[in-house]
């Protein structure tokens, strides 16, 4: 059977299950034993904004924070770490309260974080991808050759600057700073198919892989040596696998050429996937552990009846999208069939009808308290996943876009700071407003999650209401239609145009202009 009769029967078995009333008996909104209304899936999509929307947003509200002469570095591409909340350099002379007076766990400000620059090239690629405008480009051209030339080396790369020093030792970085020093190059590979990035990309994936995987715990390490941060080669973490598929993995290789590296690719993708299922997955909340280093962990809180790190919506969330992707992408149904049922579950639990908002997670009802709440809290990344995970069901079933016209419209009156640009970190339940203590760049805090969103949320968009996907790429070569997608989903190329023009800056002349526009998004 050839490839393409393949993916047909793999697509009509997904299709067919998917509608299956045995395998989601409890979760499909309607009983066809009873009289039910009819959904009224026009209502829903025509509530939903159309693409044109993300794209207003990208512009006006996230690039008026990002395209500041203080967001680029200096040199260009030597991305700065922090930023206040106006878009101002921190000044230690001067400093703004939300970086002096910041949580130390998200604010070090001696440290210059490598995978806060890769994000931020990430971030400038899509700015790229989705407007075609060259300056976006060659930002991030200029910050994927700044982290090549100074941050990676032998060992993959430093995770953070000390005055100009590389840091830590090579066997005390995080497995998770490492994917996301991958995530700024791997985008460019996407963007271009130029070699030189892939290359970078593969020897950094395969440091990871050879040093920091455990064929006894069958999972990637956090780290092989303890280090100044209190990092310990005990600790099990779920973002140390998580955030390979998510980091770089699953959009670059979807971008491959058929090969061995590919299929080595997709074998990693899928062995991470189940091992996450097989290791992390919590039947009881329906929530992954984030980690799984001890007993104690393997809850929604600890012996001390403190929260859990990353036990939380946006991590299952993220972890289920993502399972669901590779599960499509390998051909695994079983990955798929495990990942829908729970991801329906949370997006349920999550949903505020009140707010028509998302919540964190779950939090004690009050100092002490044995009894646990929604915690409605709204942190930036995690409203994001939530968005991008009920528009990616939507894709199938459009019912499930039915909140997303409210979640969307939160997102744009109440995350978006809209005297500087940008979105803030956290948004209290309480009264909607931002927390300032937080700054919106940080550490932990780039542009990766946002505009991601606004990608998701135009490529989304456009197949809801019927319209045609149109994103711009810089090919080195002429590459073919079946190895062009639109990042991590599935589609058909309707056309393909090279322009004329050149780019004009030098960093990027090498470049084509490639304009491809997409229909039958899956």
């Amino acid at each position: 059977m050839d490839k393409a009769k393949i993916k047909l029967a793999f697509l009509s078995t997904l299709f067919c299950l998917a509608f299956s009333p045995a395998l989601f008996a409890n979760t499909v909104p309607v009983n066809p034993e009873n009289k039910f209304p009819v959904v009224n899936v026009q209502k829903i999509v025509n509530n939903l904004p159309q693409g044109e929307r993300w794209i207003t947003h990208l512009k006006d509200d996230l690039l008026k924070f990002w395209d500041q002469e203080a967001a680029l570095g200096t040199p260009l591409g030597n991305f700065p770490t922090y930023r206040c909340n106006d878009g101002s350099l921190y000044q230690p002379s001067a400093p703004c309260p939300e970086l002096k007076n910041a949580d130390p766990g998200i604010v070090k400000l001696d440290r210059d974080y490598v995978r806060a620059k890769s994000r931020q090239v990430f971030a400038y690629g899509i700015a790229y991808h989705l407007t075609g405008e060259e300056k976006y480009l060659h930002y991030a051209v200029a910050g994927g050759e700044w982290i090549i030339n100074n941050a990676v080396d032998n060992y993959g790369a430093a995770s953070w600057f000390t005055s100009g020093k590389a840091e830590p030792e090579n066997l005390q970085r995080t497995s998770q700073d490492m994917a996301y020093a991958v995530s700024g190059i791997a985008f460019l590979y996407y963007l271009t198919r130029d070699q030189r990035f892939l290359d970078h990309a593969v020897a950094i994936k395969n440091h990871i892989f050879s040093t920091y995987f455990d064929e006894g715990w069958n999972l990637l390490r956090w780290v092989r040596e303890a280090n100044q941060d209190g990092d310990s080669p005990k600790q099990k973490e779920l973002v140390s696998q998580l955030d390979q598929i998510y980091g770089y993995m699953l959009w670059t290789t979807m971008a491959l050429p058929e090969g061995e590296l590919k299929q080595q690719w997709l074998n990693d993708l899928n062995m991470i996937a189940h091992q996450m299922r097989n290791q992390f997955f919590g039947e009881t909340y329906g929530l992954y552990w984030g980690a799984i280093t001890s007993m104690e962990q393997r809850n929604i809180v600890d012996y001390k009846g403190k929260e859990n790190p990353h036990t939380d919506f946006g991590h299952s969330i993220k972890t289920l999208w993502l399972t669901y992707r590779v599960g499509i992408l390998t051909g695994d149904m079983g990955l798929v069939n495990f990942a829908r049922p729970h991801m329906y579950t949370i997006i349920d639990r999550a949903y505020i009808k009140k707010t028509g908002s998302w919540a964190r997670g779950f939090k004690a009802k009050s100092e002490g308290s044995k009894t646990w709440v929604l915690d409605q809290n709204k942190e930036w990344w995690s409203l994001a996943e939530l968005d991008q995970t009920s528009a990616t069901l939507a894709l199938v079933d459009p019912v499930f876009a039915r909140r997303l016209s409210r979640t969307y419209d939160y997102w744009f009156t109440y995350m978006v700071d809209h005297e500087h640009g940008g979105v803030w970190h956290m948004v209290n339940a309480d009264d909607n407003k931002p927390d300032l203590s937080m700054p919106k760049q940080h550490s932990w805090k780039n542009a990766f999650h946002t505009f991601e969103h606004a990608l998701i949320g135009y490529l989304t968009a456009q197949q809801l209401h019927d319209q045609p996907v149109a994103l711009h790429y810089a090919f080195a070569q002429d590459i073919p239609n079946t190895e062009i997608h639109p990042y991590l989903y599935q589609a058909r190329v309707q056309s393909k145009r090279q322009l004329k023009s050149m780019f004009k800056y030098d960093n990027i002349k090498q470049y084509s202009r490639v304009n491809v526009t997409f229909t039958d998004l899956h």
